[in-house]
């Protein structure tokens, strides 16, 4: 959890700071304590995070996305959080170029992703999975995926909040909920180039200003 528990924090000072402290009437933020909850996150850890919203230090943090290209004609775009945009890129910069793939500059590639709301959640055995999907088509679901026991809502990233909402006031409870960028049009790698884009994933991952990292692969 060393390195899980601080990027969940930075998640949550992110979301306070761009919306208030109150998770009543900060969506974002109240999915974000969720998403640390369910990770585990000590209530007192996610209480410090909140506060420090209102620091100096998240005075100096901003958002900043950064897009690149990867072996094999991978396409990544990688969402992180700083106080140092200058670390942040030169970071990015040397796991791009030890991979081989390169950064990009921004623009470049966003139309090959859709930012969308994704909310994950088991379904419940009292309700009918097609009830759900109906309730949930009024707060802006564009699809809805089953596995097993496993749901996954997808909307529109202005629907989140919404979407969110309708899944609680359904007495569901929301394993995780964030917004993802799925691409428009997805790629096929062999098993040998699939784990050499993992890799490339976790390196870009383990750095302490990444937030998320996303690619074009199927």
């Amino acid at each position: 959890m060393s390195k899980v528990f601080p990027k969940l924090a930075k998640t949550i000072t992110m979301a306070a700071k761009e919306g208030g402290p109150d998770p009543d009437v900060n969506a974002q933020l109240r999915m974000a304590i969720v998403n640390a909850k369910a990770q585990n996150m000590p209530k007192d850890n996610i209480e410090a995070a909140i506060k420090r919203a209102s620091g100096k230090d998240a005075a100096a943090m901003t958002e900043i996305n950064y897009e690149g290209k990867g072996p094999h004609g991978v396409m990544f775009f990688v969402e992180c959080a700083t106080d140092n945009s200058n670390r942040s890129v030169a970071n990015i910069k040397t796991i791009f170029s030890k991979a081989g793939g390169e950064v990009v500059p921004t623009g470049s590639l966003q139309f090959l992703f859709e930012r969308k709301a994704v909310v994950q959640f088991q379904v419940p055995d009292a309700l009918d999975i097609d009830e759900v999907e109906l309730a949930l088509i009024d707060a802006g679901l564009e699809e809805l995926e089953v596995d097993g026991a496993a749901a996954y809502a997808y909307g529109h990233f202005t629907s989140f909040g919404k979407l969110t909402q309708a899944a609680q006031d359904l007495g569901i409870e929301l394993q995780k909920a964030s917004l993802q960028r799925r691409a428009t049009s997805p790629v096929e790698l062999t098993d040998a180039q699939m784990d050499e884009i993992e890799k490339l994933v976790d390196k870009l991952e383990d750095d302490e200003d990444v937030q998320a990292v996303f690619t074009n692969v199927a």
